[in-house]
């Protein structure tokens, strides 16, 4: 006879046994714990195949274990058992059945076998212990048999079921249902009931006794007792409805209450179970597990507040989690108040032996993330770290003060005198923050929050190392590296956001772009470190302009942009003159001084554009014009849209009527201001387009020089001349002299220019062809210039200077142009009769180039008396509306060149 303490010892460590159940070793633990609890010689368990043969799982004998065997049921004790009751043979087992020779192997004296059942009530294995000493077996050591051959049942099952899944799912879930319940919650008291009030017991295990003190026949059908009514009064209502809940949503249940036990005590339980449907789709019944708890109530009660905390925050992220987490935790902890911060520098490890001195700390300021007092949210505060609680607790990692100290927290005027405190980690063991719960009153315990707080402690701290890490990435997604201002990507954000703002508000918003002159001409000369100082110097300048709610940004290379809300145009005005201002101040960087200035275009809603969204683009386009024109500022209107879109729309027009040739060249004549006779012809380029009519020259030849198309539009017209100048020719209608043909700067910029006209004009001889060249082209590399111009004379080409006078050609280079003639400016033509300056020069040119050997030929004459003012003054030729105007190529023939 056992007695309570050896009984409870034996089902602990039954309990430790069947614990390791879906375990490789569960069965070999199984029938060396059985053999030991019922101090038996051997054990073993067995699977059952159709061909009425056995095949060990575990064997268990002399102390050992031994390797798996199979043999045959037939003329065993154990064929006796498969599909009975359990047997027992006390006493002469090998007489009683002779031919078994593994039971003259073991030398067993007794038998006692258990028949295994699967889960649809079919015989599937069996257990057997054996003695060599004659058995007898107690109403404990029954229960344990019992309770082994149940699990090594379930067990067996759950095997069988795992292969079964293959074949059937309905099979598989059934065994599922069953092995879950059965294998996650031993040792206790298995149970299948009725939902109804009283939650009758129709099968209850004999762990139900030390549970209750109740027999399992005094629970069943509720002979003695109902089970309901030994659940505590005051989880009664709680439990039952938490588990019909679960019954609605077709989800298992778990539960922590109390028990009354038969002793008058109270016990602590945990329960899981389930509901099994019927084939209507109604409850058959409940079964599940229930185990005593009491001793491990405090830990359950740790485990239950940190899945309520969990559950709570886990969808959580950013400022959001940390506040959910603190004020869960302050709540569930019973605090007044609570914080979690962030310290401003990480806190390296400390040695053991050093000294707990504030001033040993890298960091020495905090900045709560999340900060709760009275329940409600507050503004995060930051606060020094020297002598408040957060110092004690990144020292010491853990801190618990239950009375005595007063302290008021940051920002509020929230004084306590309690509170316990857990250090953040990352990864490294750096200290990055605090999380702490604070009370007014003084503390009783503390056990239950420090182990919340410690287990908490590692998500908090691992979500605040991730808020630090992405505030970090934030900066460098978000951040200018050389100015450490906002850069275009946050901008963009900054421009939407408050945009938004003013339209919500019906309110105003400024955008300036600014953009530093020929700034690429300081990293060209200085090097880009030196430019790089020189825009951290402007940034730093921008910033502290006195500019409220102002935003500042750096898009790229020296481009700077400024949102300003809320400010009247006069306002505006000063801002840019004052920003202007700023900027053009001497900057002095070691011994060079540096003088810059900036270009700015603003554009403002809603005076301006109709949606904030489009303040960059206009800003853009004023910015524009304010570089194209040197102006300093430049306020967007819709002329400048307009221009800019009529100029984009030009570009892509005139390169289309390049490609198709839709563009012509019309003849002026040129003539001898001596003897009055055709001295040759300016080819001009002229466009007529089909919806704009007639397109300016002076339009449409800068824009194809801005925009790439100068040597497109260059090649065509060298092409064309030369093709009408063969047209001409072959009708006996020759043009005398040459034609002048336009070369630009971006053509005269070519080494290779003189085989490149040679051969777009490679129909007529080069004698008959002036190529003009302005003087302010050729003085862009005079050099280059020099080489080029001899090889085209060399080459046959007549050579003519255009717009002379207009630039700023040295004399020396000149003289060494291999140039035929010089053209002088239709500027200085126009008013030389009556402005004495421009007649002076005039003559000074032509004087100049009698000096050089060179021909002067007149621009823009368009009267008699400048005719003959110019041939007074020795002008070789000229051109203009007195002669005759550029005309097609058939009228000039008809014109001129017809006898």
């Amino acid at each position: 006879m056992h007695t309570r303490n050896e009984a409870a010892e034996i089902f602990r460590q039954l309990a430790e046994g069947l614990g390791r159940s879906g375990t490789p070793e569960f069965y070999s633990t199984l029938v060396e714990q059985l053999a030991s609890l019922l101090g038996v010689d051997h054990a073993l368990i067995a699977v059952v195949t159709e061909s009425n043969m056995a095949t060990t799982l575990a064997v268990w004998t002399d102390g050992g274990h031994q390797t798996n065997v199979s043999y045959p049921l037939a003329g065993t004790p154990c064929e006796t058992v498969i599909g009975r009751e359990p047997c027992l043979y006390s006493c002469d087992v090998q007489a009683r059945f002779p031919e078994d020779e593994l039971l003259c192997q073991l030398g067993a004296e007794s038998y006692m076998g258990l028949p295994l059942f699967s889960a649809d009530g079919s015989a599937i294995g069996l257990l057997a212990v054996l003695s060599n000493q004659p058995m007898q077996l107690d109403g404990l050591e029954s229960e344990i048999l019992r309770i082994v051959a149940a699990q090594a049942s379930a067990e067996l099952s759950r095997s069988q079921a795992e292969q079964a899944l293959r074949r059937s799912e309905k099979v598989a879930r059934e065994s599922e249902r069953r092995l879950n319940t059965l294998l996650n919650h031993l040792p206790g008291m298995a149970y299948r009931r009725l939902n109804d009030r009283h939650w009758t017991m129709q099968l209850v295990s004999q762990g139900v006794e030390a549970l209750t003190g109740y027999y399992p026949d005094e629970l069943l059908d509720n002979r003695v007792q109902s089970f309901a009514s030994l659940i505590h009064e005051a989880d009664q209502e709680r439990l039952y409805l938490m588990v019909q809940k679960a019954i609605q949503q077709r989800e298992p249940y778990r539960a922590v209450y109390r028990l009354h036990h038969r002793d008058g005590s109270c016990r602590w339980v945990w329960e899981q179970g389930q509901a099994v449907m019927g084939s209507a789709g109604h409850v058959a019944y409940l079964e599940g597990f229930i185990s005593d708890v009491t001793d491990q109530q405090e830990s359950q009660r740790v485990q239950d507040a940190v899945v309520q905390v969990a559950s709570t925050v886990t969808s959580r992220v950013g400022d959001d989690y940390f506040h959910q987490l603190i004020a869960t935790l302050a709540t569930l902890l019973e605090a007044g108040a609570g914080f979690i911060a962030l310290l401003d520098q990480p806190v390296p490890p400390r040695s053991s032996g050093a000294a707990h001195k504030s001033t040993l700390l890298t960091a020495t300021t905090a900045h709560t993330v999340s900060l709760v007092a009275g329940g409600k949210l507050l503004g995060n505060q930051t606060f020094m770290l020297c002598g408040t609680p957060a110092e004690k607790v990144v020292l010491e990692g853990e801190s618990v003060v239950k009375s005595g100290q007063t302290f008021t927290l940051p920002g509020t005027s929230f004084s306590t005198q309690a509170w316990i405190g857990r250090r953040l980690d990352n990864a490294n063991g750096d200290a990055i923050g605090v999380m702490m719960v604070f009370y007014q009153a003084p503390l009783t315990t503390n056990a239950f929050a420090t182990s919340v707080l410690q287990i908490l402690s590692t998500g908090a701290a691992t979500e605040l190392e991730r808020r630090r890490d992405h505030r970090h990435m934030h900066r460098l997604a978000y951040t200018d590296g050389t100015t450490g201002l906002p850069n275009r990507a946050r901008f963009i954000e900054l421009l939407a956001s408050m945009g938004r703002d003013a339209a919500t508000q019906d309110d105003s918003l400024s955008l300036l772009l600014l953009d530093i002159r020929r700034f690429k001409e300081v990293n060209d000369l200085h090097g880009h470190q030196v430019g790089d100082q020189l825009l951290a110097t402007v940034a730093k300048r921008l910033q502290q302009a006195n500019l409220p709610k102002s935003a500042v940004a750096r898009l790229s290379g020296d481009e700077f942009t400024i949102l300003l809300p809320s400010v009247e145009d006069d306002y505006l005005q000063d801002v840019m003159l004052q920003l202007c201002e700023l900027i053009k101040r001497p900057i002095q960087l070691d011994h060079r001084v540096f003088n810059l200035d900036v270009s700015i275009g603003v554009a403002s809603y809603p005076s301006d554009v109709s949606d904030a969204g489009e303040l960059f683009n206009a800003a853009s386009i004023a910015l524009h014009h304010a570089k194209r024109r040197d102006n300093s500022v430049c306020p967007y209107t819709q002329t400048m849209r307009h221009a800019l879109e009529r100029r984009q729309w030009m570009t892509e027009r005139l390169h289309q009527a390049v490609l198709e040739r839709r563009l012509e060249l019309y003849f002026q004549p040129q003539f001898s201001l001596k003897d009055k006779t055709l001295t040759g012809a300016e080819a001009l380029c002229r466009w007529y387009d089909s919806e704009w009519g007639w397109v300016s020259p002076g339009e449409f030849i800068p824009l194809a020089e801005e925009r790439g198309l100068i040597r497109l539009l260059g090649d065509w017209v060298l092409e064309e001349a030369a093709s009408q100048l063969s047209v001409w020719q072959a009708s006996n209608t020759p043009l005398p002299g040459r034609l002048s043909i336009n070369i630009s700067a971006q053509q005269f910029a070519d080494p290779q220019l003189t085989a490149h006209v040679a051969k777009l004009t490679a129909c007529v001889p080069s004698c008959a062809i002036a190529l003009e060249l302005t003087e302010s082209d050729f003085m862009r590399d005079p050099d280059q210039a020099v080489m080029i111009t001899r090889s085209m004379r060399k080459a046959g080409y007549a050579l003519f200077i255009d717009d002379f006078g207009t630039g700023y050609s040295s004399l020396s280079y000149l003289r060494r142009f291999a140039a035929d003639a010089l053209k002088i400016d239709i500027s200085f033509v126009r008013d030389m009769l009556d402005n004495h300056h421009d007649r002076a020069i005039v003559q000074t040119i032509i004087a100049m180039a009698n000096t050089l050997e060179m021909k002067t030929l007149a621009e823009g004459v368009e009267n008699p008396a400048q005719a003959d003012l110019l041939a007074k003054m020795g002008c070789s030729e000229a051109q203009g509306y007195w002669f005759g105007r550029p005309l097609p190529a058939d009228e000039f023939a008809a014109m001129w060149l017809t006898p």
